[in-house]
């Protein structure tokens, strides 16, 4: 074998283990139901704050205590319980990413993400302006 070969194999076998170690670090996203499903296992949930019950967090009593109920694009619902303080601004977030995992029937929620409203939806000459540029 040449040398130029013996680099070109080189070159592919790191090229092949730099792939397959970013392809365990993909992020995919649950539903609630198949959440459920994975009981014990880590999942990413993407949800809304479900606006129709009510929110329990008192920042006085136990500021590291937040319980809430998320409701996903298909219209499952679960409890979610996070063991921090509240996130800023989280009734206004259109979606919500929770990172836990489900146990015993609600979600235990190791950190959440605010995916903030779109600066687009209460201007509608901005949002006429995406449409034609588009």
């Amino acid at each position: 074998m040449k040398t130029t070969h013996i680099i070109i194999l080189v070159l592919i076998a790191a090229a092949i283990a730099v792939l397959v170690q970013y392809t365990g670090d993909l992020t995919t996203y649950e539903t609630i139901a198949s959440a459920k499903e994975k009981e014990g296992k880590f999942v990413n949930l993407i949800a809304k704050l479900d606006q129709r019950e009510p929110i329990e967090y008192d920042a006085v009593k136990n500021p590291n205590y937040l319980s809430f109920t998320a409701i996903d694009t298909l219209g499952n619902s679960i409890k979610v319980i996070y063991h921090n303080n509240k996130p800023t601004d989280m009734e206004k977030s259109e979606r919500i990413v929770l990172k836990g995992r489900v146990k015993d029937g609600f979600f235990e929620c190791k950190d959440i993400l605010l995916k903030c409203p779109s600066k687009y939806k209460d201007d509608p000459k901005a949002m006429q302006q995406l449409q034609t540029s588009n």
